[in-house]
Protein backbone atom coordinates (compact mmCIF):
# COMPACT_ATOMS: atom_id res chain seq x y z
CA UNK A 1 0.00 0.00 0.00
CA UNK A 2 1.30 3.59 -0.95
CA UNK A 3 2.48 5.62 2.13
CA UNK A 4 0.36 8.53 1.33
CA UNK A 5 -2.64 5.74 1.45
CA UNK A 6 -1.78 5.04 4.63
CA UNK A 7 -2.60 8.70 6.12
CA UNK A 8 -6.29 8.63 7.80
CA UNK A 9 -7.08 12.06 7.07
CA UNK A 10 -6.67 11.05 2.94
CA UNK A 11 -9.52 8.30 3.33
CA UNK A 12 -12.17 8.67 0.68
CA UNK A 13 -14.50 9.25 4.18
CA UNK A 14 -12.71 12.16 5.55
CA UNK A 15 -15.36 14.52 6.71
CA UNK A 16 -13.88 17.27 4.21
CA UNK A 17 -15.33 14.96 1.45
CA UNK A 18 -18.61 14.63 2.64
CA UNK A 19 -21.60 15.63 0.07
CA UNK A 20 -23.39 16.66 2.70
CA UNK A 21 -24.94 16.78 6.61
CA UNK A 22 -26.86 13.77 7.49
CA UNK A 23 -29.05 15.17 10.72
CA UNK A 24 -28.43 18.33 13.38
CA UNK A 25 -30.40 20.18 11.60
CA UNK A 26 -30.77 22.56 14.65
CA UNK A 27 -27.33 23.21 14.55
CA UNK A 28 -26.85 23.96 11.17
CA UNK A 29 -29.93 26.25 11.19
CA UNK A 30 -28.77 28.12 14.59
CA UNK A 31 -25.11 28.64 12.60
CA UNK A 32 -27.12 30.04 9.79
CA UNK A 33 -29.36 32.39 11.05
CA UNK A 34 -26.42 34.05 13.16
CA UNK A 35 -24.97 34.36 9.74
CA UNK A 36 -27.26 36.05 8.31
CA UNK A 37 -28.26 38.19 10.96
CA UNK A 38 -24.45 39.10 10.51
CA UNK A 39 -24.01 38.15 14.51
CA UNK A 40 -21.61 35.40 14.35
CA UNK A 41 -19.59 34.64 16.68
CA UNK A 42 -15.61 34.32 16.40
CA UNK A 43 -15.14 31.12 18.30
CA UNK A 44 -17.78 27.96 17.77
CA UNK A 45 -17.22 24.91 20.23
CA UNK A 46 -18.52 21.84 18.63
CA UNK A 47 -19.24 19.06 21.48
CA UNK A 48 -20.64 15.63 21.19
CA UNK A 49 -19.47 11.52 20.64
CA UNK A 50 -16.73 10.83 18.37
CA UNK A 51 -17.23 10.16 14.71
CA UNK A 52 -21.25 11.77 14.95
CA UNK A 53 -20.56 14.47 12.19
CA UNK A 54 -19.19 17.64 13.84
CA UNK A 55 -16.32 17.70 11.81
CA UNK A 56 -18.54 16.97 8.29
CA UNK A 57 -20.48 20.13 9.82
CA UNK A 58 -17.71 22.30 10.29
CA UNK A 59 -16.36 21.74 7.12
CA UNK A 60 -19.45 22.21 5.69
CA UNK A 61 -19.97 25.59 7.88
CA UNK A 62 -16.49 26.92 6.15
CA UNK A 63 -17.63 26.13 3.11
CA UNK A 64 -20.56 28.17 3.81
CA UNK A 65 -18.22 30.83 4.67
CA UNK A 66 -15.94 31.00 2.70
CA UNK A 67 -18.09 30.22 -0.92
CA UNK A 68 -20.50 33.09 -0.52
CA UNK A 69 -19.64 33.80 -4.34
CA UNK A 70 -18.85 30.21 -5.39
CA UNK A 71 -19.74 27.28 -3.06
CA UNK A 72 -18.86 24.66 -5.82
CA UNK A 73 -15.46 25.88 -6.45
CA UNK A 74 -14.85 26.59 -2.63
CA UNK A 75 -15.93 22.79 -1.82
CA UNK A 76 -13.55 21.33 -4.20
CA UNK A 77 -11.01 23.32 -2.86
CA UNK A 78 -11.61 22.22 0.71
CA UNK A 79 -11.64 18.45 -0.46
CA UNK A 80 -8.69 18.88 -2.20
CA UNK A 81 -6.90 21.12 0.69
CA UNK A 82 -5.69 23.63 -1.27
CA UNK A 83 -8.40 26.84 0.04
CA UNK A 84 -6.33 29.82 0.38
CA UNK A 85 -8.45 30.97 3.33
CA UNK A 86 -8.65 27.60 5.32
CA UNK A 87 -6.45 26.29 8.11
CA UNK A 88 -7.06 23.23 9.39
CA UNK A 89 -5.30 22.39 12.83
CA UNK A 90 -4.54 18.55 13.38
CA UNK A 91 -2.48 16.19 14.33
CA UNK A 92 0.39 15.64 11.74
CA UNK A 93 1.90 12.33 10.74
CA UNK A 94 5.19 11.77 12.53
CA UNK A 95 8.91 10.78 10.49
CA UNK A 96 8.97 7.39 11.78
CA UNK A 97 7.40 4.57 9.30
CA UNK A 98 5.44 3.44 9.08
CA UNK A 99 4.51 6.98 9.35
CA UNK A 100 1.54 7.90 11.94
CA UNK A 101 -0.29 10.50 13.26
CA UNK A 102 1.25 11.88 16.73
CA UNK A 103 -0.10 11.59 20.18
CA UNK A 104 -0.72 15.60 19.98
CA UNK A 105 -1.50 19.02 17.79
CA UNK A 106 2.16 20.60 18.41
CA UNK A 107 2.23 24.34 19.68
CA UNK A 108 4.60 25.21 16.23
CA UNK A 109 1.49 23.97 14.74
CA UNK A 110 -1.03 26.03 16.69
CA UNK A 111 1.44 28.93 16.15
CA UNK A 112 0.88 28.19 12.26
CA UNK A 113 -2.63 29.27 12.65
CA UNK A 114 -2.21 32.64 14.72
CA UNK A 115 -0.27 33.31 11.94
CA UNK A 116 -2.86 32.21 9.37
CA UNK A 117 -5.31 34.71 10.65
CA UNK A 118 -2.61 37.20 10.47
CA UNK A 119 -2.47 37.46 7.11
CA UNK A 120 -5.21 39.22 4.84
CA UNK A 121 -7.57 36.90 3.45
CA UNK A 122 -8.16 36.55 -0.25
CA UNK A 123 -12.03 36.64 -0.17
CA UNK A 124 -13.30 38.78 2.94
CA UNK A 125 -13.40 35.71 5.54
CA UNK A 126 -10.56 33.49 7.01
CA UNK A 127 -11.48 30.43 9.15
CA UNK A 128 -9.65 27.94 11.18
CA UNK A 129 -10.84 24.48 12.03
CA UNK A 130 -9.42 22.34 14.59
CA UNK A 131 -10.29 18.65 14.29
CA UNK A 132 -10.02 18.12 17.25
CA UNK A 133 -9.32 20.09 20.45
CA UNK A 134 -9.24 16.88 22.30
CA UNK A 135 -5.63 16.60 20.74
CA UNK A 136 -3.95 19.88 21.83
CA UNK A 137 -1.10 19.62 23.89
CA UNK A 138 -0.72 22.11 27.20
CA UNK A 139 1.46 24.54 25.05
CA UNK A 140 -0.80 24.59 21.64
CA UNK A 141 -4.10 25.14 23.81
CA UNK A 142 -2.52 27.92 25.39
CA UNK A 143 -1.09 29.30 22.06
CA UNK A 144 -4.79 29.30 21.34
CA UNK A 145 -6.45 30.09 23.93
CA UNK A 146 -4.60 33.88 22.85
CA UNK A 147 -6.09 33.72 19.26
CA UNK A 148 -9.84 33.25 21.02
CA UNK A 149 -9.39 36.00 23.19
CA UNK A 150 -8.34 38.31 20.89
CA UNK A 151 -10.04 37.51 16.93
CA UNK A 152 -8.80 39.40 14.16
CA UNK A 153 -11.77 41.09 12.43
CA UNK A 154 -13.50 38.39 9.85
CA UNK A 155 -11.71 34.95 11.14
CA UNK A 156 -13.79 32.24 12.38
CA UNK A 157 -12.79 29.61 14.32
CA UNK A 158 -14.45 25.97 14.48
CA UNK A 159 -13.55 23.93 17.47
CA UNK A 160 -14.43 20.20 17.26
CA UNK A 161 -14.30 18.72 20.89
CA UNK A 162 -15.44 15.03 22.04
CA UNK A 163 -14.49 16.11 25.38
CA UNK A 164 -15.17 19.69 26.12
CA UNK A 165 -14.65 18.53 30.02
CA UNK A 166 -10.78 18.56 28.84
CA UNK A 167 -10.27 21.92 27.46
CA UNK A 168 -9.09 25.12 29.75
CA UNK A 169 -12.13 26.77 31.29
CA UNK A 170 -11.29 30.30 29.85
CA UNK A 171 -10.98 28.57 26.47
CA UNK A 172 -14.79 27.30 26.36
CA UNK A 173 -15.71 30.56 28.23
CA UNK A 174 -15.24 32.77 25.07
CA UNK A 175 -16.70 30.33 22.42
CA UNK A 176 -20.07 30.10 21.22
CA UNK A 177 -21.50 26.07 22.25
CA UNK A 178 -22.88 23.85 19.73
CA UNK A 179 -23.91 20.50 21.29
CA UNK A 180 -24.63 17.61 18.64
CA UNK A 181 -26.49 14.75 19.49
CA UNK A 182 -26.02 11.31 17.87
CA UNK A 183 -28.46 10.49 14.40
CA UNK A 184 -30.60 8.03 14.13
CA UNK A 185 -30.00 4.38 13.24
CA UNK A 186 -31.55 4.84 10.03
CA UNK A 187 -29.52 8.07 9.65
CA UNK A 188 -26.42 5.88 10.41
CA UNK A 189 -27.22 3.38 7.55
CA UNK A 190 -27.77 5.88 5.30
CA UNK A 191 -24.24 7.61 5.92
CA UNK A 192 -22.00 4.40 6.17
CA UNK A 193 -24.31 3.13 2.84
CA UNK A 194 -23.00 5.89 1.00
CA UNK A 195 -19.13 5.84 1.64
CA UNK A 196 -17.09 4.93 -0.75
CA UNK A 197 -15.60 1.57 0.99
CA UNK A 198 -13.42 -1.11 -0.66
CA UNK A 199 -15.73 -3.59 0.34
CA UNK A 200 -19.18 -2.63 0.81
CA UNK A 201 -20.39 -4.73 3.88
CA UNK A 202 -23.54 -6.64 3.45
CA UNK A 203 -27.11 -5.12 4.83
CA UNK A 204 -27.25 -7.44 8.06
CA UNK A 205 -24.05 -6.32 9.23
CA UNK A 206 -24.00 -2.69 8.70
CA UNK A 207 -27.74 -2.80 10.60
CA UNK A 208 -25.93 -4.56 13.55
CA UNK A 209 -23.02 -1.90 13.44
CA UNK A 210 -25.55 1.46 12.81
CA UNK A 211 -28.00 -0.48 16.14
CA UNK A 212 -24.35 -0.70 18.25
CA UNK A 213 -23.08 3.15 16.85
CA UNK A 214 -25.00 5.11 19.52
CA UNK A 215 -26.11 7.48 16.53
CA UNK A 216 -22.25 7.41 15.23
CA UNK A 217 -21.56 7.15 11.72
CA UNK A 218 -17.93 7.09 12.54
CA UNK A 219 -18.36 4.46 14.85
CA UNK A 220 -20.10 2.64 12.77
CA UNK A 221 -17.17 1.94 10.86
CA UNK A 222 -14.85 0.39 13.69
CA UNK A 223 -17.76 -2.05 14.43
CA UNK A 224 -17.98 -3.10 10.63
CA UNK A 225 -16.31 -6.74 10.54
CA UNK A 226 -15.56 -6.66 14.21
CA UNK A 227 -15.89 -9.97 15.89
CA UNK A 228 -16.22 -7.87 19.13
CA UNK A 229 -18.85 -6.09 17.35
CA UNK A 230 -20.75 -9.57 16.49
CA UNK A 231 -20.38 -10.82 19.90
CA UNK A 232 -22.01 -8.47 22.03
CA UNK A 233 -24.87 -8.47 19.37
CA UNK A 234 -24.80 -12.42 20.05
CA UNK A 235 -24.84 -11.24 23.96
CA UNK A 236 -27.76 -8.61 23.63
CA UNK A 237 -29.97 -11.29 21.63
CA UNK A 238 -29.36 -13.85 24.31
CA UNK A 239 -32.11 -14.38 26.70
CA UNK A 240 -31.35 -17.82 28.07
CA UNK A 241 -27.80 -17.93 30.13
CA UNK A 242 -26.29 -20.82 31.54
CA UNK A 243 -21.97 -21.66 32.10
CA UNK A 244 -22.00 -23.22 28.73
CA UNK A 245 -23.62 -20.35 27.19
CA UNK A 246 -21.01 -17.99 28.50
CA UNK A 247 -18.10 -20.15 27.68
CA UNK A 248 -19.14 -20.37 24.59
CA UNK A 249 -18.94 -16.62 24.46
CA UNK A 250 -15.92 -16.11 25.96
CA UNK A 251 -14.41 -18.84 23.85
CA UNK A 252 -14.56 -16.43 20.98
CA UNK A 253 -11.60 -13.94 22.75
CA UNK A 254 -9.61 -16.98 22.58
CA UNK A 255 -7.42 -18.69 20.83
CA UNK A 256 -5.20 -16.62 17.91
CA UNK A 257 -7.76 -15.59 15.69
CA UNK A 258 -9.16 -13.76 18.85
CA UNK A 259 -7.71 -9.78 18.49
CA UNK A 260 -6.82 -7.51 21.29
CA UNK A 261 -9.22 -4.68 19.10
CA UNK A 262 -12.22 -7.05 19.32
CA UNK A 263 -11.25 -7.49 22.90
CA UNK A 264 -11.23 -3.65 23.79
CA UNK A 265 -14.58 -3.10 21.39
CA UNK A 266 -16.56 -5.85 23.01
CA UNK A 267 -15.84 -4.14 26.39
CA UNK A 268 -16.53 -0.66 25.46
CA UNK A 269 -19.66 -1.72 24.00
CA UNK A 270 -20.55 -3.78 27.11
CA UNK A 271 -19.46 -1.02 29.49
CA UNK A 272 -21.42 1.63 27.46
CA UNK A 273 -24.41 -0.53 27.75
CA UNK A 274 -24.00 -1.66 31.43
CA UNK A 275 -23.70 2.50 32.67
CA UNK A 276 -26.67 3.21 30.78
CA UNK A 277 -28.51 0.25 32.38
CA UNK A 278 -27.27 1.21 36.07
CA UNK A 279 -28.19 5.10 34.86
CA UNK A 280 -31.79 3.95 33.74
CA UNK A 281 -32.25 1.73 36.90
CA UNK A 282 -30.38 3.82 39.39
CA UNK A 283 -29.43 -0.12 40.73
CA UNK A 284 -26.20 -0.18 42.82
CA UNK A 285 -25.33 -3.43 42.30
CA UNK A 286 -25.11 -2.61 38.06
CA UNK A 287 -23.04 0.40 39.03
CA UNK A 288 -20.33 -2.18 41.05
CA UNK A 289 -20.60 -4.55 37.84
CA UNK A 290 -19.49 -1.30 35.85
CA UNK A 291 -16.61 -0.57 38.22
CA UNK A 292 -15.14 -4.06 38.43
CA UNK A 293 -15.54 -4.71 34.68
CA UNK A 294 -13.71 -1.79 34.11
CA UNK A 295 -10.97 -2.80 36.05
CA UNK A 296 -10.72 -6.21 34.75
CA UNK A 297 -10.36 -4.91 31.06
CA UNK A 298 -7.79 -2.89 32.22
CA UNK A 299 -5.71 -5.05 34.43
CA UNK A 300 -6.09 -7.80 31.20
CA UNK A 301 -4.93 -5.05 28.96
CA UNK A 302 -2.30 -3.86 31.22
CA UNK A 303 -0.74 -8.11 32.11
CA UNK A 304 -1.83 -9.45 28.90
CA UNK A 305 -4.31 -11.85 31.02
CA UNK A 306 -6.19 -14.50 29.57
CA UNK A 307 -9.29 -12.04 27.27
CA UNK A 308 -11.12 -15.17 27.39
CA UNK A 309 -11.81 -15.60 31.08
CA UNK A 310 -11.62 -11.92 31.29
CA UNK A 311 -14.82 -11.61 29.12
CA UNK A 312 -16.50 -15.09 30.80
CA UNK A 313 -16.00 -13.49 34.70
CA UNK A 314 -17.53 -9.36 33.09
CA UNK A 315 -20.82 -11.23 31.68
CA UNK A 316 -21.16 -12.87 34.74
CA UNK A 317 -21.11 -9.73 36.75
CA UNK A 318 -23.44 -8.33 34.82
CA UNK A 319 -25.90 -11.21 34.94
CA UNK A 320 -25.73 -11.60 38.22
CA UNK A 321 -26.01 -7.60 38.47
CA UNK A 322 -29.26 -7.59 36.25
CA UNK A 323 -30.81 -10.30 38.44
CA UNK A 324 -30.30 -8.09 41.67
CA UNK A 325 -32.11 -5.44 39.77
Amino acid sequence: MAEVSEDPREAAWHPRFAPLVVGHEGAQAHFARAFAADKLHHAWLMTGAKGIGKATLAYKFAAQILGQKNFAQTERWIAARAHPDLFVLERQLNDSKPRKLKAEISVENARGLSEFFSHTSSGGWRVGIVDAADDLSGESANALLKLVEEPPANCLLLLVCHNPGRLLRTMKSRCSRLVLKGISTAQVVDVVATLPLEKPPERDELEMAARLSAGSPGRALQLLSSDGAKAFDAYLKTTKWNSSVIAALGGKFGGRAATVDDFNLFGDLLLNWVGDQAAAKTHAKLAEAHAKIAENIRLTIAFNLDRRQAVIAAISLVNDALKAA
